[in-house]
């Protein structure tokens, strides 16, 4: 009869040991593979990703927020504008709105059924405009009329999200962030540089998927691939240059 020593105890076994080291060499064995091919399919995901972004920027590189701003307070009220509404009908009413009221001082002195008269054309026009004067009222108290850069404090304001804050972050203070909307949440999931049921999700894993530095890059360029071929329904697959690449067009076979 064989003993099997562990750190602290003995056990009697009555099985070989011959037999004994056949289970413990396949077991070791199983889990090496296992390790391996973790880790191999890891590294294929890095590469699929690295290269999904190559192209993307060979044929989306200098793209940027079509929305209209000459500061950052203007980009701020332009993005909260543009929930449930196009940059393009943003555009249309801010190109008048920002003539008429150019800073938060001429926001914070409105009251909201003023505002409502100038952007009524865009989708949930009174809640915006609550929002938006009462954030140019805190703007005006708490930071002296300037825009917070801190992601965390511009989502303290009325009316602003994570995707709001990114935006702003990213595009009028240049810090790096990866803003989620349904074109980034929709095309990233596809092509597999994210495996998220939320935006919140999404934007965590796309943080770990794409370098710090191509963060705010790679928002713009998802969101171009988004508008013009990976669209929400029938997306143009047969069209597409990263399908090669694509998790959903290799699973579905879209054409």
């Amino acid at each position: 009869m064989d003993r099997i020593t562990f750190t602290r105890f003995t056990v009697k076994t009555c099985v070989p040991k011959t037999f004994e080291c056949s289970i413990i060499e396949k077991t070791m064995m199983k889990l090496i593979l296992a390790f391996m091919k973790g880790a191999d399919e890891q590294f294929m995901d890095r590469e699929r990703h690295k290269k999904i972004l190559e192209i993307l920027e060979k044929h989306y590189k200098g793209a940027t927020t079509a929305l209209k701003y000459k500061t950052p307070f203007q980009l701020l009220i332009a993005t909260i504008l543009s929930a449930q509404c196009t940059d393009r009908q943003v555009n249309k009413i801010t190109s008048k709105l920002f003539q008429k009221y150019p800073g938060p001082e001429d926001f914070a002195r409105l009251s909201p059924e003023e505002l409502e008269k100038d952007i009524y054309s865009c989708g949930f026009y009174r809640n915006k405009s609550r929002n938006i004067v009462k954030t140019s009222q805190i703007l005006l108290k708490k930071y002296g009329g300037q825009v917070p850069q801190s992601i965390e404090e511009l989502q303290e304001l009325p009316g602003v999200g994570r995707k709001t804050a990114n935006v702003v972050a990213s595009n009028a203070f240049d810090m790096d962030a990866i803003a989620v909307d349904t074109h980034v949440f929709r095309v990233s999931n596809r092509l597999g540089l994210a495996h998220a049921k939320t935006p919140e999700e999404t934007e965590r894993q796309l943080m770990e998927n794409i370098p710090k530095n191509k963060w705010s890059k790679a928002h713009h360029w998802l969101i171009q691939h988004g508008r013009r071929v990976c669209i929400a329904r029938n997306p143009k697959c047969d069209q597409c240059f990263l399908a090669e690449y694509c998790e959903y067009y290799n699973r579905t076979g879209s054409r």
